[in-house]
């Protein structure tokens, strides 16, 4: 296990995970690798985990 993997269930921040993904992906005109685009769209995933995550916790 890496030591920034998190045990399975627990999610990172959403801020977190948008900031890795603006880091990816710094020029949207930019095309990305396939490499990038595939850790591009595991980061959506988790953005977006991350995103209902906190909504749940507000409620």
């Amino acid at each position: 296990m890496s030591p920034n993997s998190q045990p399975p269930g627990l999610v990172r921040p959403a801020a977190v995970v948008n900031a890795e993904i603006r880091a990816l992906w710094t020029d949207p005109r930019v095309q990305l690798t396939a490499e990038g685009r595939a850790a591009l769209e595991r980061l959506y995933t988790e953005w977006a985990a991350a995103v209902r995550a906190e909504v749940v916790e507000a409620a």
